[in-house]
């Protein structure tokens, strides 16, 4: 008889952190650099930085399909391959639909990265800091439960994540839009720059900023400024933009204190009733399908919003039968997504003897007016803009039937310009808006799968209606000509912003979440992503998890040197 009474030891840390993402990294980096030595899990594969990015220098005539993907990439694929973020560009960075499906009761777009470093890098960047207005909306409205935090909890831990991140942007001294640690904003263009100013004399409470984006325009350590290329979701080999392997996992290497293992699909959190703690998790390897137990301390949950609520779900327990901390019952309630696809375009005539220097990878940014002091609308919240001008490119020639040399030189000349705005809208916390574990249906590994029942409602379509409404009347009070609406409708999913359904509260009857992002009732277990968020606001929402997380585990950390967790 053999027994490998070492094995526990040999599979226990202080710290495990679920998920390698924008928060998972995070976690990592925070835990690490505290002294906790930390089990990092992600069930992608393992993507180093630079070396693995095989697409980002090549050139268009490269890629066989010329970015689309193949009649056998949609069959496997047949979520993912539904809208534009999977592409010929970066196919291997996303997970294989076929082998981990999942169900809708009504169409829901979820987008799974299959590599370490998640979605931090193929990410959009956009970074925006929620407001006093969006933390104390719920509360004033009336709708679903309060905010557990305020701004001001949260402040100093923006600066924080902003400072290391690398935020370009203008302050605006906006209170619905706080300011931050900014470098140097990128420049607008010469349509850009009139369309802010027309904007601005003619609608008063509007303004038109650079976005706040996490490209850098300084360098930082190991890091290169911008190279303005905007091939950025094929990863950055200059480490311009902030992504896991750019930024907060070589900060946990250097410390010594990392473990990493990818291919490990967490199954779910073991619970001790006696202690009323998380003792670990079981992992499953992503190639031999073998089950592996690793314990620890304390727990983050960071697989993403919608995979973090499916661990939590997954640990079912005598005390926890619904799912691991759902004493509420909202457990995979309350999901939210940005809603968006709609907005206006025009042409802008008298600048074709201008032009722009590089691809910038970012546009402008209005942030949100309606319902802001006096203005009230016939719905509740709002929405910014985001969009931009630049010039048609030899594209534009595909459709037409020319042929010969006088073509082709048409061709070489920029086209026309343009200047667009999209609206991101935001959702309301609707608790009929959820994801509930479908055990009929099995994934490649054996485990049940999630069943997704969400849309946007009458207050989101109401609002769409200014965004698009909205978006023309300043293109046309800006000069632009042609201008032409749009609403190519958007569903769930979609604007790979997905929040809420292991919300924070102050109350643990109905949230999951403490005002630490701490399971109520598992004091050792700490959820960061996006599942945490109890409200939407309208920016994009990552930047929070940065500061969340940060604040989490330094509050965690604190917790446990206490001996209170």
């Amino acid at each position: 008889m053999n027994l490998n009474i070492k094995a526990k030891d040999q599979n226990t840390y202080d710290a495990i952190v679920i998920g390698s993402g924008v928060s998972g990294g995070w976690a990592a980096k925070e835990l690490t650099e505290k002294g906790l030595k930390v089990l990092m899990l992600d069930r992608g594969k393992p993507l180093e930085h630079v070396k693995d990015y095989d697409t980002a220098t090549k050139n268009p005539w490269e890629f066989p399909h010329r970015g689309r993907i193949t009649v056998e990439q949609r069959e496997t694929h047949p979520k993912l391959s539904r809208d534009y973020p999977y592409s010929e560009h970066n196919e291997k960075f996303w997970i294989n639909d076929s082998q981990s499906p999942y169900n809708e009761s009504k169409r829901f777009d979820w987008y799974r990265p299959d590599i370490v470093g998640g979605k931090s890098i193929m990410w959009g960047r956009q970074s925006y800091r929620l407001s006093d207005m969006d933390f104390e909306a719920n509360l004033k409205d009336g709708i679903a439960v309060d905010w557990p935090i305020r701004y001001k909890d949260i402040a100093p831990w923006y600066d924080y994540v902003e400072r290391f991140a690398g935020i370009s942007g203008q302050k605006e001294g906006l209170p619905q839009l706080p300011d931050g640690q900014f470098q140097p904003p990128m420049e607008m263009n010469c349509v850009e720059k009139d369309v802010k100013k027309r904007i601005e004399e003619q609608f008063k409470g509007r303004i038109m900023t650079i976005g706040r984006v996490a490209n850098l325009t300084q360098p930082l350590p190991g890091r290169s400024n911008c190279q303005y290329r905007n091939l950025c979701s094929r990863g950055c080999p200059f480490g311009a933009y902030f992504s896991t392997q750019s930024s907060t996992l070589p900060a946990a290497v250097k410390t010594g204190n990392l473990t990493l293992r990818p291919d490990s699909i967490v199954n779910s959190i073991m619970y001790d009733e006696k202690t009323q703690k998380a003792t670990g998790v079981k992992v499953i390897d992503k190639h031999t399908k073998e089950m592996i137990e690793y314990y620890a301390k304390i727990i983050f949950v960071n697989a993403s919003a919608i995979g973090s609520t499916f661990v939590l779900l997954n640990s079912m327990s005598n005390r926890f039968p619904n799912g691991l901390g759902n004493d509420s019952g909202v457990l995979g309630k309350f999901l939210m997504d940005h809603h968006f696809r709609t907005g206006a375009s025009g042409i802008a005539e008298n600048y074709d003897d201008k032009y722009f220097f590089g691809r910038r990878a970012n546009g402008i940014y209005i942030p949100r007016y309606r319902n802001i002091g006096s203005d009230k609308r016939d719905y509740i919240r709002g929405f910014g803009y985001q969009g931009g001008a630049s010039r048609g490119g030899w594209g534009r020639g595909v459709a037409e039937m020319g042929v010969g040399k006088d073509f082709k030189e048409r061709l070489t000349e920029p086209g026309q310009w343009s200047m667009g705005l999209g609206g991101f809208g935001e959702c309301l916390p609707y608790e009929d808006n959820k994801v509930t574990l479908d055990t009929s249906v099995k994934d490649a590994w054996g485990q049940p799968v999630l069943n997704f029942d969400a849309e946007f409602k009458e207050n989101e379509m109401k609002m769409r209606k200014d965004m698009m409404e909205d978006a023309a009347a300043m293109l046309e009070a800006a000069g632009m000509k042609d201008i032409k609406t749009y609403d190519n409708g958007s569903y769930p999913g979609m604007a790979i912003h997905e929040m809420g359904t292991a919300r924070m509260g102050r109350d643990p009857k109905s949230s999951i979440l403490n005002e630490w992002n701490q399971v109520h009732s598992v004091k050792n277990v700490f959820v960061t992503d996006g599942a945490a968020m109890t409200s939407a606001s309208c920016v994009n929402p990552s930047l929070t998890y940065m500061a969340l997380t940060a604040r989490a585990a330094d509050y965690a950390v604190k917790e446990l040197k206490k001996g209170n967790i």
